[in-house]
């Protein structure tokens, strides 16, 4: 196979230095928020804080919309759930701090939370607000302050408000000054957001993803370099036949 050229210095250094300040205890779940331009805007202020995964429950598969995402949806992972219950089951598996979004007798002000703290908010639905069963698993409802006449805000101004007072507090505390991911998941943004191309194939085959070393090469015996060019081969092959399809269709759609 041709020989793959590594990422650029640059490139990798920039990779590695926002790995350096994710935040792998802290995170949003987003239960039946469906309009790709709220998710969007909600991967971008994850990312804006050093978020790397969320959690979602959805009914469907809701979509991203790249121009509002800014291409966050590449460095911030969306973890899918069947229900709102598994999500907060894994979120407190992780010894993580439930909070919801919702106005109630017992609700206490989003700047009131120790955020320092393993957190998980839950951002419910643009129209209904967060589920019963959701306010019932969580630990704390938290409100945010408001003085006018509409009670609510839109659900991606409400996450980007309180991820960033999580941020101020984390910051303070020093969170943002230590690495904090593994190695494993590591590996795993180097690889996805040096070689994007490749990435693809190894998902779209089920391949295991590559080490990649201190200058940004590809590190990886030759049966996985045979496996990887055996597939690019196959798909490549693929690539060709519609496109050469789309073609004959154009120049014959005139005679139809």
């Amino acid at each position: 196979m041709t020989a793959i050229a590594p990422m650029s210095v640059e490139r990798y250094q920039r990779i590695r230095k926002l790995l350096s300040t994710r935040q792998p205890s802290l995170t949003v779940c987003l239960e039946q928020v469906h309009k790709p331009h709220n998710v969007s805007a909600i991967l971008r202020s994850c990312d804006a804080v050093g978020i790397n995964r969320i959690h979602g429950v959805w009914d469907h598969k809701t979509k991203l919309r790249k121009g509002t995402a800014m291409g966050s949806e590449h460095w911030v992972k969306t973890e899918m759930h069947s229900s709102i219950s598994d999500a907060v089951g894994v979120l407190k598996q992780q010894n993580m701090q439930v909070l919801v979004t919702h106005l109630s007798d017992d609700s206490v002000d989003f700047r009131e939370i120790d955020y320092t703290q393993p957190t998980a908010i839950v951002l419910g639905q643009e129209r209904h607000g967060a589920t019963e069963e959701a306010i019932a698993l969580a630990d704390k409802n938290i409100v945010i302050p408001m003085v006018g006449m509409v009670q609510s805000l839109n659900v991606s101004v409400a996450a980007a408000l309180v991820l960033y007072e999580a941020q101020r507090q984390r910051d303070v505390a020093g969170m943002y000054d230590a690495l904090q991911l593994n190695e494993e998941e590591c590996q795993r943004v180097l690889f996805e957001g040096g070689f994007p191309v490749l990435a693809n194939v190894c998902k779209n085959k089920g391949l295991e993803y590559p080490h990649i070393d201190e200058g940004g090469n590809i590190v990886a015996d030759a049966s996985w370099w045979q496996r990887m060019q055996t597939t690019a081969k196959a798909m490549h092959k693929l690539e060709l036949e519609g496109n050469s399809e789309i073609e004959y269709e154009k120049r014959h759609r005139g005679n139809r």
